[in-house]
């Protein structure tokens, strides 16, 4: 897994980031809130280990803002603070758990893998800025208006959202039809897309990926009201 690592503690940080690369996963580390607001807004993370206290913006913030851009994958918060009102604030926001510190690093390996197994993070909506996928009725919204979508361009959509910021190559998104036929559908998809501040980016010799606008991300950056 791609994992990111909120933790302003770089010992602590250090441990549970080499701890989990012992197991094979990719660790980003970052000790900053805002500076992790905007890797996730920029980056594709399979999961996410928060702390609370944070410099630039608070862990709560940042749970609040990932599930408001409706990014899904599973996070959970790892904190000193163990009163149950804060316990339940943190799941009311989206953490999907909440491991109080200190804690022993086999314990954050079994809730993680608890979180998988019961789909945390998951489910049968996708979400990507004001995009939006019903996977089970193969339904699509871009701003909460209902988009018509042809079947190769449902299939390009879903993939691009998938891959949550990352790079599709080009052969996983045409399947059995021909590169031509990928560029007419995307050509198709863009103009649609950016008009809700959404952008399909060629990565030259590779593939696509999906992109906020730069609006869109600087709207992120600024304090709710």
């Amino acid at each position: 897994m791609r994992l990111l690592l909120v933790e302003d503690d770089p010992a602590l940080a250090e441990g549970i980031a080499e701890f989990l690369r012992g197991q094979g996963d990719e660790v980003e580390v970052e000790g900053d809130g805002m500076r992790a607001d905007r890797l996730l807004q920029n980056n594709g993370y399979d999961f996410v280990l928060l702390d609370v206290g944070l410099p630039g913006l608070g862990g709560y913030e940042l749970v609040r803002r990932i599930r408001k851009r409706g990014q899904r994958m599973p996070v959970i918060v790892i904190t000193a603070r163990d009163a149950l009102d804060d316990r339940i604030y943190g799941l009311d926001l989206g953490a999907d758990d909440y491991l109080v510190k200190p804690f022993e690093l086999a314990e954050l390996s079994a809730r993680m893998r608890a979180v998988q197994r019961r789909g945390g993070g998951a489910g049968a909506r996708l979400a990507f800025g004001a995009l939006a996928l019903d996977l089970d009725g193969r339904l699509a919204e871009l701003d909460g208006a209902p988009m018509t979508l042809s079947g190769r361009e449902w299939e390009v959509l879903e993939a691009l959202v998938r891959a949550d910021g990352r790079t599709v190559t080009r052969e996983n998104l045409q399947g059995d039809g021909s590169g031509n036929a990928l560029e007419v559908c995307i050509s198709r998809l863009r103009p649609r897309v950016e008009a809700a501040g959404l952008l399909i980016r060629t990565v030259r010799g590779f593939g696509y990926r999906l992109e906020r606008s730069k609006e869109q991300r600087d709207g992120a950056d600024q304090p709710p009201a």
